[in-house]
């Protein structure tokens, strides 16, 4: 199998045929009377050293949640936004300086529920690489990539269910000092699911 950018975004679209808009994985149970507010993330892909990479950020320890952990640029959506692209990319170019014309948009995966009470809509885009990032230091401790290949493998990440409940929380090993658990863990492991890619 080729890993092509035309073979992710035919993925991904087949992925959708079933429902544009429809809700994966909830870390909450939802129901009627449950708030939620619309966010979305960009799930960046880029080609470094001949492999494709995703690009992650860490969070600092000064914004308001989810301090110090690895996550994928995006945020709440604003007023007026219509689409979560046009979120991913905002969002995208405040916290990293990542233009939205340097962003080729590919598609999008299933919407999560976070614990949090989002519901996210995860944006998968190809960007260029090495770029010049220009990161915003209250939100943004580093910029790094972890390459699919690694991603990929089984045996570097494993899945348990939470004592005393039906929500499972995925963790992958460390890589590079990083750890990639919880929403942004879950999220690519079901990119790589809708690609083909995981266990090879």
């Amino acid at each position: 199998m080729k890993l092509t950018q035309e073979y992710i975004a035919q993925k991904l679209r087949d992925a959708r045929k079933n429902g544009d808009d429809s809700d994966g994985y909830a870390e909450i149970p939802v129901k009627p009377t449950t708030r939620l507010r619309n966010a979305a993330v960009l799930v960046p892909l880029t080609y470094v050293q001949d492999e494709w990479h995703l690009l992650f950020t860490r969070r600092t320890d000064r914004v308001q949640s989810h301090k110090g952990q690895v996550s994928f640029p995006g945020g709440a959506s604003d007023e007026g936004e219509t689409t979560p692209e046009q979120t991913a990319l905002r969002e995208s170019e405040e916290e990293i300086g990542m233009r939205r014309e340097d962003v080729c948009i590919l598609g999008r995966l299933s919407r999560m529920i976070t614990i949090s009470s989002f519901r996210v809509t995860p944006v998968v885009g190809v960007i260029p690489f090495p770029y010049a990032f220009k990161v915003a230091n209250v939100e943004v401790a580093r910029v790094f990539t972890i390459p699919l290949l690694w991603l990929s493998d089984r045996n570097n990440y494993w899945e348990f269910f939470l004592r005393d409940s039906e929500r499972s929380l995925i963790t992958y090993h460390p890589y590079d000092g990083e750890l990639l658990w919880g929403a942004t863990a879950r999220m690519t492991v079901t990119f790589l699911k809708t690609i083909g890619t995981l266990g090879t």
